[in-house]
């Protein structure tokens, strides 16, 4: 295949035989490559976790470290800053040190970091231990999913590995919801963070027991595309988590914005001009690669939309506990889980990968839709199950071939990088999503509240709140997450457009055996 603009090679995609994109030939199959998963696996659940175990426990938290309103939004900022920020760094230091190794140091550094965390004697403390976790988990994740698709090298394997990734990166947010839930409740706000050290310990003896290990590929460091790139995500991040509180007509959260636009610009520029790139150009050229990042991005807008204001609708409106409202995702984690293993693992080595993305996200879109019609009394399980079930599994669809697609042939030196490009768009997709549509809710919500309230107590906000008034407020926000979900629709629907436009890789080629190893058929 190649360049979309270039026209020059950039490396096999979906369909090509199975040899690594350095042109080395692909050598006998790892036999501890399904206990190698089961590593990967664990070490990216624990990362996905602590999106969501974490806001569970943040009222606990908030009252046993006496930490202001104002304040408390450092707890999830911090994580996402660096997360979001370093990705790319991450990604390039895997490639300069070795996979294995920087899987190794990104597991133990996010448990130490945990352990800091979960022994906060004050906001300070949890904030910086927040911080490094997310420093860690930079380098952790894009080790994770480039392990992975360097492991499997045939299609059908590929399929089925990044299968069960993808259930776990898609799913495991709603079982930080219960897990934190159910820490919180039982235990307290801290195991929430102690559950790490446990969690990587695990991964750690099976990382050095079954990963195979990869030293230096060549790659070396792009000081000055660090910087820039680094830079500027971190503004962006950190302009839009404080476009929630400040308004997205702050002084800050537009200086943010503007400053961090302007780093990636000139991050983009020194790309094409640098003698070894942090972010090869050729990554993003590919027009196939590059409508997996697109979609990847447009469709976490939406997810992370649905788990902010279904959190909300269940605890709010609906007055569930936090155990309740993490058992209430669930069956839309089944969902996902089914979607990916049962359906995209079993076609996604005989079709064309767009065959499975575009109908997933048509169905996530439906679900929106269907999301729009909630009411202050609407039942979960006639209004907000069957939603749920058919955006689980239309999610299922999405991030397993986006993931395996986007990663495909791409030259083992720069896999980390690629891997964390995949992250970096998942990562400002799902804070764009927060930002913008939390905006969009409470701009309705107060619109709504303006309109229908009136008389002595719109007059007077110190009287007590009456039933209706009551009833009021709580059809405001309902309706503020109806206007938002609408919006979160249409930008499904876009990815949608972005993925039948721009995700043009063809199914996998026919494959034969020859003396017990897997190779392509000539393609007819």
């Amino acid at each position: 295949m190649t360049s979309a603009t270039s026209g020059t090679p950039s490396g096999p995609m979906p369909g090509a035989s199975p040899r690594p994109a350095d042109g080395a030939p692909a050598g006998p199959p790892d036999p501890r490559r399904w206990w190698a998963l089961a590593v990967i696996g664990l070490a990216q659940l624990m990362v996905v976790l602590d999106a969501t175990i974490v806001n569970i426990a943040l009222p606990s938290a908030q009252r046993d470290l006496g930490m202001s309103d104002g304040n408390r939004q450092w707890v999830i900022t911090a994580y996402s800053l660096a997360f979001g920020g370093l990705l790319l760094l991450g990604g390039r230091i895997a490639d300069l040190i070795g996979r294995r190794r920087a899987f190794v140091i990104g597991l133990s550094g996010f448990a130490l970091a945990s352990a800091l965390g979960g022994a906060a004697s004050g906001p300070g403390m949890l904030f910086a231990a927040r911080a490094l976790q997310g420093v860690f988990a930079a380098l952790l994740a894009p080790c994770a999913l480039s392990l992975l698709a360097t492991t499997f090298d045939t299609p059908r394997e590929r399929a089925k590995a990044f299968g069960v990734f993808a259930a776990i990166a898609s799913g495991g947010g709603a079982v930080g919801l219960i897990a934190g839930g159910l820490l919180t409740e039982y235990l307290n706000w801290r195991w929430c963070l102690y559950v790490n050290v446990a969690i990587a310990a695990v991964a750690v003896i099976g990382a050095f027991a079954v990963l195979r290990g990869s030293g230096r590929t060549g790659a070396r460091l792009d000081v000055p595309g660090a910087v820039l790139g680094c830079g500027g995500l971190a503004a962006i991040v950190y302009g839009l988590s404080e476009a929630e509180p400040r308004g997205w007509s702050d002084g800050l959260v537009i200086g943010l914005l503007a400053g961090g636009a302007a780093l990636l610009a000139a991050f983009g520029w020194w790309q094409t001009r640098a003698s070894d790139p942090m972010l090869p150009p050729h990554i993003i050229r590919d027009r196939t690669r590059a409508g997996c990042l697109v979609t990847m991005a447009l469709a976490t807008v939406g997810l992370f939309a649905l788990f902010l204001f279904m959190t909300y609708y269940f605890q709010l409106v609906l007055g569930y506990s936090p155990v309740r409202t993490g058992l209430a995702f669930l069956p839309m984690t089944l969902a996902i889980i089914t979607g990916a293993t049962q359906v995209s693992a079993r076609f996604l080595d005989r079709l064309a990968p767009r065959r499975l993305i575009v109908p997933g996200l048509l169905l996530a879109t439906l679900a929106l839709v269907l999301l729009t019609r909630l009411r202050v009394d609407s039942s979960y399980a006639t209004h907000v199950l069957p939603a749920m079930l058919v955006l689980g599994f239309g999610m299922g669809l999405v991030f397993m071939p986006v993931m395996s697609t986007a990663t495909q042939g791409v030259a083992r030196k720069d896999s980390g990088i690629t891997s964390a490009t995949l992250n970096t768009a998942q990562q400002v997709g799902g804070a764009i999503g927060t930002a913008l549509l939390n905006t969009i809710a409470s701009t309705a919500a107060t619109a709504y509240a303006a309109s229908h309230l009136a008389g002595p107590a719109q007059a007077d906000p110190h009287a007590p709140a009456s039933a209706a008034q009551r009833l009021i407020e709580a059809q405001a926000v309902v309706h503020g997450f109806g206007v938002a979900l609408w919006w979160a629709a249409g930008i499904m629907l876009l990815g949608a457009a972005t993925a039948a436009v721009m995700v043009t890789a063809p199914a996998p080629a026919p494959r034969r055996e020859v003396r017990g190893a897997a190779v392509a058929a000539p393609a007819p």
